[in-house]
């Protein structure tokens, strides 16, 4: 997944990650199994593409029942490099509407752009979801895989205490296209079952697919 709330050191893992991969001219990105978590998933976003490009947005209601344009919407573009920051970043966005527009970083050129394929299943949920409708959408990625549940909501967790935390759906998220992903998930342009008989053989049928795209873009 995509831990921590801003994500921080996973967005420093995915630099190393991709560091290593110097001179890689095509790139896989397995989600399988991924269930989300917090906006980390945007320095993967912003590896996909050289500039900067609108991802989504989070709407609550008073926002849509009071009018809105998405372009005027507070912007999340930049993943801060020490958690000293998230200081400033919790001054910035404690009192703003909860609807935020979020950017990928600019992160510049990558010798794999367009030649990118994103695995997906039934386990990748909410900001797994985010990253693959956003590289679907700009055709940045070939998807993969089988369909997506479709479950992604802004939430809140409060605690209501004896140890429980409640979590409840404050806003809903909406691609730059005008996708809701929730309740309807994403379908592979590719849809391959991962076959029990060859993980008994040691197979990955799915990730075989997925090498087979990618060698032909």
């Amino acid at each position: 997944m995509f831990p921590g709330a801003i994500g921080i050191d996973v967005a420093k893992d995915i630099d190393h990650g991709i560091a290593t991969l110097e001179g890689c001219s095509r790139l896989i990105v397995d989600l399988r199994g991924n269930t989300g978590g917090g906006i980390g998933g945007l320095r993967l976003m912003s590896y996909l593409t050289p500039g900067k490009l609108e991802v989504g947005y989070s709407l609550t209601r008073k926002r849509r029942e009071g009018g809105y344009r998405r372009e005027e919407l507070t912007r999340f573009g930049r993943i801060p490099s020490h958690k000293a920051t998230l200081i400033w970043l919790a001054a910035r966005y404690a009192f703003v509407e909860k609807s935020i527009l979020v950017v990928t970083e600019g992160l510049g050129q990558q010798r794999f752009h367009g030649r990118v394929v994103l695995l997906v299943n039934e386990h990748t949920a909410s900001a797994g979801e985010m990253v693959s409708a956003f590289a679907e959408e700009n055709n940045l990625a070939t998807i993969v895989g089988t369909k997506t549940p479709g479950r992604l909501l802004s939430g809140s967790a409060y605690k209501v205490g004896h140890g429980y935390i409640l979590g409840l759906p404050v806003a809903a998220y909406l691609t730059w296209q005008g996708r809701m992903l929730e309740n309807n998930g994403i379908v592979p342009k590719c849809s391959i079952d991962l076959s029990r008989d060859g993980l008994k053989q040691g197979r990955d049928t799915q990730l075989e697919a997925a090498v087979t795209v990618a060698k032909a873009l």
